[in-house]
């Protein structure tokens, strides 16, 4: 599954990047944001003007009881958008785009180097477009009320990452990664009259391989309360203590 990524872009640039206005809430830079961290989405109002708003990371289904599902929905798989009932709904209405400056992931090892556990430890990696600017991710998102609230209680806005199968560029590394939508399909992505489900289910398809490139970085990405600029840096995965991160594909 997509589990991390960098969200380090203002604002305003990100808004000028998708043509889209800027959230009325500021996000501070954030190099390792991880599952129920608040995330920015792009999203097309009905009457056509598209924003930037700030989401939950984690979606949570209108009909759930209670916000902890959110941990386990930070993913929909492009394959079952069509069949669960999770997702259905707001691929059908709540589409959105996840501005992402770039992800990681984590390269199992090959037993040459172990955790302190005795575990064969994992790389991460770094992994943005070869050219700089940011990646377009598909989600999805919802709107959810705590039902124990009261009728008063204020909505939750939730998204979630859409992933299909890794192109041959991500495939050495895992066999899923997000989906990229190339600037020429964000409208149809983004419209919210479009019901064509055929349409865009075609669009869930694995990125160009030349699009992105990769590097090791520091094990030190893998701890969650670690934000700072330096975990993207290039390292030499052979002069660092191994990690324990799982891979976070799925």
């Amino acid at each position: 599954m997509c589990g991390r990524y960098v969200a380090a872009s203002h604002p305003d640039q990100i808004a000028a990047y998708f043509g889209a206005e800027p959230p009325s809430m500021q996000l501070e830079p954030n190099y390792n944001v991880a599952p129920t961290n608040d995330v920015y989405a792009v999203v097309t109002h009905p009457d056509g003007t598209r924003q930037i708003q700030t989401f939950h990371w984690g979606l949570v289904p209108v009909w759930a009881k209670d916000i902890k599902i959110a941990s386990k929905m930070i993913n929909a798989r492009s394959e079952g958008l069509l069949e669960k009932a999770t997702f259905k709904s707001s691929f059908k209405k709540h589409r959105c785009i996840i501005p992402m400056d770039g992800f990681y992931e984590w390269k199992a090892g090959d037993g040459s180097q172990l955790t302190a556990k005795g575990k064969p430890a994992k790389q991460p990696y770094f992994i943005h477009r070869t050219d700089g600017e940011p990646l377009a991710v598909a989600g999805l998102w919802s709107a959810w009320r705590d039902p124990n609230a009261g009728p008063d209680a204020p909505w939750l806005h939730t998204c979630t990452v859409i992933t299909t199968s890794a192109n041959d560029t991500m495939a050495p590394i895992h066999d899923r990664m997000p989906v990229l939508l190339p600037a020429s399909e964000w409208s149809t992505w983004l419209d919210p009259a479009n019901n064509d489900m055929v349409e865009l289910h075609g669009l869930l398809v694995p990125a160009p391989n030349q699009l992105l490139t990769m590097h090791p970085v520091s094990t030190e990405v893998n701890k969650v309360a670690n934000k700072g600029a330096e975990l993207i840096d290039e390292i030499d995965p052979h002069s660092t203590p191994p990690g324990e991160m799982p891979s976070l594909f799925s």
